[in-house]
Parts: structure tokens; sequence; C-alpha cells
């Protein structure tokens, strides 16, 4: 393991037992009294945080996060906070994807890659640093007790459709609450606005499709609106056709192509998700081959699949309105 050039910091989490399984675990022993903490208002430190895998007080305000899903990256960034780590991106691996502007990216430009999604090198980190680990339960909880070897660390249950209250999560750890609340509602009274204007030009409700061919799968995935997709299309007040299959406790419906008529709306978004590290068939090319395919009636949009559907964060959001306003031909509402 490398050696650190500073003393690792030394945190309290849990209770009492799972205080001394960090110890164990991380041999970060000391005997100096805990300082008192105070109250955990805005900015304050020392502060509870209360996540998925239990209490971690943070001690002192963190400057600087390692984010271990994408989603928590985009997050740090729109909190104005400096990423000096991250695991690759979906797509864009070790790049920053596209949809995030140049003066969110400037907050990560010196950050270091350690690894894909799966399987983050922890080892890096012991060297790098950070003042706070941030990624989800359902990533990453196998590796959980060694992270806390580095630096305290906050875990959500998971990512897609609690994004808002992940961007929530971050920021009470950060002490940046009135930055998190100040930029989701600046996002919804857009939406809000976009679908206003979406409503006053028809004269009614529009209704929206979200449609996604995934690389290896023989079905299609018609995205519900429990997604992060369709929490944003719901921001927007658009509407899914009625009797469309809309499951609540999934992301999606998968469909087969004797259903395809389910996927008509007035527009229908199309992504098509497909590893660059494989050449297998086109699947959208299987359904739109099929007759019934050239039956719907709407509007047929394909649309960034990066920035629709692997986004997760404020960012992606912003950018799927700005593809709702073109398509729409309403005013951006920038």
């Amino acid at each position: 393991m490398p050696s650190s050039t500073r003393p690792r910091r030394m945190w309290r989490t849990g209770v009492a037992a799972a205080m001394a399984a960090c110890f164990a675990l991380t041999a970060c022993g000391g005997t100096e009294e805990p300082a008192e903490q105070a109250p955990a208002g805005e900015g304050a430190f020392p502060r509870p945080i209360e996540h998925a895998m239990g209490e971690t007080t943070i001690e002192a305000e963190p400057q600087t996060v390692a984010a271990l899903d994408s989603s928590y990256v985009d997050a740090a960034l729109a909190l104005e906070t400096k990423v000096v780590a991250f695991t690759q991106f979906p797509v864009s691996g070790e790049q920053l994807p596209d949809y995030l502007p140049d003066s969110d990216k400037q907050f990560a430009a010196d950050a270091k890659v350690i690894g894909e999604l799966g399987s983050p090198d922890v080892e890096q980190l012991y060297d790098i640093q950070p003042d706070l680990i941030v990624s989800a339960k359902v990533r990453h909880e196998q590796i959980y007790n060694e992270l806390t070897g580095v630096a305290p660390t906050v875990f959500s249950e998971t990512t897609g459709a609690t994004w808002k209250d992940n961007i929530r999560l971050l920021a009470k750890a950060l002490g940046k609450e009135e930055l998190a609340e100040q930029k989701i509602g600046e996002y919804e009274a857009r939406a809000k606005e976009i679908g206003d204007s979406v409503r006053e030009k028809l004269g009614r409700d529009a209704t929206v499709s979200l449609v996604r061919f995934v690389e290896g799968e023989p079905t299609v995935r018609l995205y519900s609106s429990a997604s992060y997709p369709g929490i944003v299309l719901n921001d927007a007040g658009l509407k899914r056709p009625e009797g469309q299959p809309n499951p609540q406790d999934s992301i999606a419906a998968d469909l087969s192509q004797e259903n395809i008529t389910q996927l008509d709306a007035d527009h229908v978004f199309v992504s098509t998700y497909a590893d660059p590290r494989t050449e297998e068939e086109d699947p959208r090319a299987q359904f739109e081959s099929n007759p019934l395919w050239g039956t719907l009636e709407g509007e047929i949009a394909s649309v960034n699949d990066t920035t629709w559907f692997t986004s997760v964060s404020l960012q992606g959001a912003h950018a799927m309105l700005d593809d709702l306003a073109k398509q729409f031909e309403v005013d951006p509402a920038r």
C-alpha cells in the first residue's frame, strides 16, 4: 500500500461498535478526545451525516471530493466543489462528458481517474487524500469499510430516480445545502416554464415516450416516469399516452416487436446504447425494419443516450430541457 506524505485524517463514524470496527480495519487509532460538535446548520462543522451505511461525522468542511459514481461527479461540480478523483464515465470513459459546461469542468481540472465504476482503485485514494468520498450502496457496498480508511465516506442507497435527493445528501456533507436548493429550484422552474410554453403552444398537454435500444437486448425499453429521464419530463409537465405501460417499481418496461404500437405518442424520443467495445447488430435497425414501426404516428426524434439516460444529473437535465425546447420549438428559458 502506498504511503501518504500527510497523516491520515480521523473521524467518528456510527456508534461505538462501528467505531471499533473502523479502527480494527483501518488502524485509525488515537487517544485525543473528539471535538465537541456544533449544531449542524448551514456551513457548521463538525456535523453528523445520516446515510445508507449509517452515520458519519464530518469534522471540517470538505474542500475536495472523490466521486465513485458519475452522477456524483456531476453533483459535486454543480455544487462548485473540487473533484480530485472519479471512476470512468459509462460512455466517455476518462473524459468528462460533453453535456457538462466548461464552468463546471473547471472544478475537475486536476482530477485523477481511478479505474472503472465496478472496480475503483482504492490504493490511489491514499495518495490523492480527498476530504470526502461519495458513492452509492448499490455501487460500492463491498468496499465501504475500505473507503472509510481513506476519508469520511457517504453513500446514498442508489442512483437514478433519487438523483435530486442524492444532490441534497452530498450538499449536506459539504455544508452547501442552500446552493443545492438554489440549483434544484432553478432547474425545476425552468422545466415548468418550458412545459407551460409547450402547453400554451399546443393548447393541450403533449404526450411523450422515452424509448431506448440497448445492444444485446432483443426487446426495447420504454422508460417509465419513475426513471431519471421520466422525472425530467414529468417536471416539465409532459404526459404519457393513456394506457401506455408505465411501471412505478421499475425504470422501464421491456417490449417485444409485436408491441411496437405501445411506443406511440405525440413525440417519441429514441436513443441507442451500444458498447463501443463490441460489434453486435444494431437493435434499433431490427425494430425499424418491422412494418409496425411505420404505423407510429408520433414525431420520432433521436436523442443523445449519454445525456438522456446515463447523465442522471442537473447538468444532464438542463441539456434535456434544451432538446425539449428545440423539439417543441419553444423558448429554452435559459
